[in-house]
């Protein structure tokens, strides 16, 4: 498939495929709503919302949305809601899942439950966040994937890799065969005294060795490198990357979130995110999130169900 560059694109690819459903634990506030009957009239998602009906009713009244787009399945405590929407995804009656007005504690330990839970066996929980950014457009017309800006604290090894292989497996399937991958750090050099740049070099050898495939990875790297081809001159660097980083991993969640928060608040991004290492797909976003970031993070589940 044609590599898709930007967000706009990806609605655009996803309206050529069966739709898949959505299903929204304690579906009942206003841009979870919104995101999802964008989602259902442009027909790339089938949407169920369970929470309260009383209140998605009044909501879709107040904002003249058609709620005969979505089926709604009637559950007023938030846990209850959010349990009988992660088991329909676990039953496969359903295809991803997607926070609505349920605490984020409440809402990742139903995904982590031993016994009913979506963690598959050998994976970890990690958050994939997709970023259109109009810097990143002008200079390379393409999309960043990002990783871990929130929920891994402070991945180590093994951790950095299953967030690298996810993203990986993002960039795939959007399309991009051999995505250029940068391991985060403040500098290219190798140094005990930071051991994020020991993990980088660590990660950029197993893939030189084959063990992690998929993908051009080179690091340490600092973020000017990764995304700069002039920075990269300018230092006298050679890299892999070449200043045209695809995926970016960070080496810790404070680096990652500032990052996200800056380009998206200061540099007009705008983003998509969900968590992987899942049965399926589970979309995570804050109540501070718009309309717009909701609908792009269902096109991202979606997208990422998807086999092709």
């Amino acid at each position: 498939m044609k590599p898709i560059t930007n967000l706009d694109e990806l609605i655009e690819n996803l309206k050529g495929n069966q739709p898949r459903k959505v299903v929204v634990a304690a579906g009942h506030d206003e841009n979870t709503i919104e995101a999802c009957h964008k989602a259902a009239v442009e027909k790339i998602a089938l949407v169920a919302l369970v929470g309260d009906k009383k209140k998605i009713d009044k909501l879709c009244v107040e904002k003249k949305l058609d709620m005969d787009v979505f089926e709604i399945i009637d559950e007023k405590d938030e846990v209850k809601a959010g349990t009988m929407a992660r088991n329909m995804v676990r039953n496969k009656e359903g295809d991803c899942l997607m926070k609505g007005l349920i605490a984020t504690d409440k809402y990742m330990k139903l995904i982590l439950d031993k016994e009913e839970g979506l963690l598959t066996k050998g994976n970890v929980l990690s958050h994939i966040t997709v970023i259109d950014s109009p810097y990143y457009q002008k200079t390379h017309k393409k999309l960043l994937f990002v990783g871990d800006v929130a929920v891994i604290p402070l991945p180590d090894l093994q951790a950095k890799i299953k967030i690298l292989e996810y993203l990986i497996d993002a960039a795939h399937k959007f399309g991009i065969e051999k995505p250029k991958a940068a391991i985060l750090t403040a500098n290219e050099k190798v140094s005990d005294k930071m051991p994020s740049t020991i993990d980088a070099a660590i990660i950029t050898k197993m893939a030189d060795r084959g063990q992690i495939k998929g993908a051009i990875v080179d690091g340490p790297l600092a973020l000017d490198v990764a995304i700069s081809k002039e920075a990269c001159d300018i230092k006298g660097l050679k890299s892999a990357v070449d200043g045209d980083a695809d995926i970016l991993v960070f080496p810790s969640i404070e680096a990652g979130n500032i990052f996200y928060k800056g380009v998206t608040h200061l540099g007009g991004s705008r983003l998509a995110a969900v968590v992987a290492g899942t049965t399926a797909p589970c979309i995570l976003t804050s109540r501070a999130d718009d309309e717009e970031s909701k609908f792009f993070s269902i096109a991202l589940g979606l997208r990422l169900c998807n086999k092709d």
